[in-house]
């Protein structure tokens, strides 16, 4: 976004001056100014860091970003401070946060306006039920685990508040439809928020303690260490990400006709996963699996992988070589895990007459028959350089048909009732309109038992 929708710019000033309005009553005076300055500071130093080159390569880049990183300080303002105060705490350190993308000043100031806002909502929440003297003072005990109540609220509120914002801002800048931008959002933000209001609980009794605000401090060390190693997680993931994208990229740079296959198939193979009860946590190997389930074609002469027409039974033979030089490729690159066998072995069939083993049944990994399935059914859907795409009922009729003999009829029931439930939309691939003008008419297999129709190897 480097050019601020009118809608957006609209929306940005709107929630601009309804937080200055809920700042505005702190600013007069009598102000519990010493807090509000303390806690204020400390907001702003946490995210400081992210800002500077030095700290954050000294990190290893993986500095906490951006607003979030530190909500606890923020829910201990909402606790200890009346509303408009506790919003204005959050006004400096949103504003100092790193910006990844421009315009900057637009999303610093979204930031701000977004976090004064929920916080002071969220210290209104816990000031109705009581929370700041829930808190006690001095050597007045907390009243536990009543103050548990005004926490979990006010953690509650600020997840809601701050989530409804940002669906507004997701459906002003990318003009997405009011569902589609807060669809999900709430769920994901719940669990973090619910630990940063624990954690803003404990740094509100220790600042309301005999000890003062600087027992308050310590809360933060655990919280940053955490989040450091969030980030470093985010990191590993990414890396992942761009390791992948970067083969995709260049099997569709090689093979033009067959660009966004990869992606369909890992979408496919999940849809599968998915419908047989697959854990979570194997989800991503699967994902992984079909989309790198062609990566091995980088080995194959490209004016094979871009032939129009039958192949020769020299050129099937070198095309057939594409699942060994994909393990290859990806033998070292540890997080794929399950997925390297299924892009050795997704041309295998439940009879025996695949390559390049010759597996059968149970022999065949559980991913390669799931990725045999999903790459079938997307050759069949999409128009290639060698045959035409066909109606996904068309292709399903295929699928079961071969069923048993080259699929596993588990995976294929599992794709039907996928479809069934979520529906399909077929894509045409090739960037090209092969010569002629027209897409051609499939290409008959070169034997009887080949590969399904419309599929090459």
């Amino acid at each position: 976004m480097k050019v601020v929708p009118p809608a957006a710019r609209v929306y940005i000033g709107c929630a601009l001056l309804a937080a200055g309005a809920c700042v505005l009553p702190a600013l007069r005076p009598g102000a519990p100014w010493t807090t509000i300055a303390l806690l204020a500071a400390l907001y702003a130093l946490c995210e400081l860091p992210a800002r500077c080159p030095l700290t954050s390569r000294a990190l290893g880049g993986s500095v906490p970003l951006g607003t979030g990183s530190f909500f606890p300080v923020l829910l201990a303002a909402a606790l200890l401070l009346p509303p408009a105060a506790a919003a204005l705490t959050a006004v400096p350190g949103s504003l100092l946060a790193r910006v990844e993308e421009p315009p900057a000043a637009p999303r610093r100031a979204w930031r701000a306006a977004a976090a004064a806002l929920a916080v002071w909502a969220a210290a209104h929440a816990a000031g109705a039920l009581g929370g700041p003297a829930a808190l006690g003072h001095g050597r007045g005990a907390p009243d536990l685990p009543y103050a548990l109540l005004p926490a979990g609220v006010a953690s509650l509120v600020l997840c809601l508040v701050l989530t409804a914002l940002d669906g507004g801002i997701r459906a002003t800048v990318g003009g997405l439809p009011a569902r589609a931008a807060w669809r999900g959002q709430f769920g994901r933000a719940l669990a973090p928020h619910t630990v940063h209001g624990l954690a803003g609980l404990m740094m509100a009794v220790l600042w309301r303690s005999a000890y003062g605000p600087v027992a308050g401090l310590f809360v933060l060390l655990p919280m940053y260490i955490s989040c450091w190693v969030f980030a470093q997680y985010h990191r590993e993931h990414a890396a992942h990400r761009a390791t992948i994208r970067a083969l995709v990229q260049a099997v569709d740079i090689k093979d033009r006709y067959t660009r966004g296959h990869s992606e369909r198939v890992g979408h496919a193979s999940v849809l599968i996963a998915r419908e047989l009860g697959m854990p979570e946590d194997r989800l991503d190997a699967v994902r992984f699996a079909g989309i790198l389930h062609d990566v091995g074609k980088l080995g194959v002469p490209t004016r094979v992988l871009r032939k129009d027409g039958p192949l020769t039974p020299e050129e099937r033979r070198v095309i057939e070589l594409h699942p060994e030089y994909g393990h290859e490729i990806v033998r070292g690159i540890g997080f794929l895990g399950e997925a390297r066998s299924a892009i050795l072995h997704h041309h295998e069939r439940m009879d025996g007459s695949g390559y390049p083993y010759g597996l059968r049944g149970e022999q065949i990994p559980e991913f390669a028959r799931m990725v045999a399935v999903a790459d079938a059914f997307d050759a069949m859907t999409s128009n290639r350089s060698y045959s035409r795409a066909r109606p996904v009922p068309v292709a399903v009729a295929e699928l079961e048909r071969c069923a048993g003999a080259h699929f596993d009829p588990r995976m294929v029931g599992a794709l039907v009732r996928a479809l069934d439930r979520y529906g399909w939309r077929p894509a045409v691939t090739a960037d090209e309109t092969p010569p002629g003008g027209t897409v051609p008419r499939a290409r008959e297999a070169s034997t009887p038992s080949s590969t399904p129709s419309g599929e090459r190897p």
